[in-house]
């Protein structure tokens, strides 16, 4: 058979071996991404892919959908492509201004609300919303929280703006580096997923993240810059009894928890993630 005359199956069978040979994924890692791209590129529903997977695409499609395939294998993230993620459930949008959602920090939000009793108004605040997937989440989950998110971005408040727009989702938004903007507010509950990568990590010239925000990914040379600055400040807007509760790299749950420690969090503690990884740590103000 003829690359023209190629069907919608053998193309994503295609384009899933280029997919894997240029980014070293896992061919079930690559095959997904050759759908989401192609559903996107033909604008259909990815079941549409296996009910007409003998179909012709027209030359048309098949430019779009080569496009994309172009771009991606040149390491640009699936999520700019499409201009979305998928975050708890909930589609939100993306762009080159604000962090990927990713898995990983869906722990952050089920530690989060299981602090949120789901009968009572509480004050929460997350800073460094960026595409505002956590507080828009945790907003929807418990509709009686008062929920305020900060970033110093223009741009990123923008992109959670939409999202809270689009997902009917109220929330408070508020431009301020970190705590800058807040003066003297209190929250019941404070959660942050902020940047913790060392400036050094050779991670930072793979993968998305080279097409991230720099500024949302890297925090001083061993990533805990901004950790300390927030768990330092975190006391002076908590009410009393009041939680902090952050997400911080796979290596770095002690010093967090010693950092929480010195700046009087009662019992601090950490979670895992599905990998096993010590992922989100937090802590508690005295009564």
């Amino acid at each position: 058979m003829t690359r023209e005359a190629a069907t919608v199956a053998s193309r994503l069978d295609e384009a899933t071996a280029r997919i894997a040979s240029a980014l070293g994924l896992k061919k079930r890692e690559a095959r997904l991404e050759a759908r989401v791209l192609a559903a996107f590129a033909w604008n259909v529903a990815p079941a549409w892919l296996i009910a007409h997977d003998t179909d012709l695409p027209s030359e048309a499609q098949t430019t779009q959908f080569e496009t994309l395939l172009a771009r991606r294998l040149a390491g640009e993230p699936v999520a700019h492509l499409t201009g979305t993620r998928e975050f708890f459930g909930r589609t939100f949008q993306v762009s080159p201004d604000v962090l990927i959602p990713r898995p990983d920090t869906e722990l952050l939000v089920e530690r989060a609300l299981a602090r949120i009793p789901p009968d009572q108004t509480v004050d929460v605040l997350d800073l460094g919303t960026g595409s505002g997937c956590i507080a828009l989440t945790l907003a929807l989950e418990r509709p009686l929280a008062h929920v305020t998110a900060t970033d110093r971005s223009a741009a990123a408040l923008a992109v959670a703006q939409r999202n809270a727009s689009i997902l009917d989702a109220h929330v408070e938004f508020l431009n301020s580096d970190w705590f800058d903007g807040l003066g003297g507010r209190r929250f019941d509950l404070i959660v942050s997923n902020p940047p913790y990568i060392p400036a050094a990590d050779p991670h930072l010239s793979r993968g998305d993240v080279r097409f991230e925000p720099q500024t949302a990914l890297v925090a001083g040379m061993d990533g805990l810059d901004d950790l300390r600055r927030l768990i330092a400040a975190a006391g002076a807007h908590l009410k009393p009894g009041g939680t902090l509760l952050l997400e911080h790299g796979y290596d770095q749950a002690g010093a967090v928890r010693d950092l929480l420690r010195r700046s009087g969090f009662f019992h601090p503690q950490s979670w895992r993630d599905l990998a096993g990884h010590e992922r989100v740590s937090g802590g508690d103000l005295s009564e």
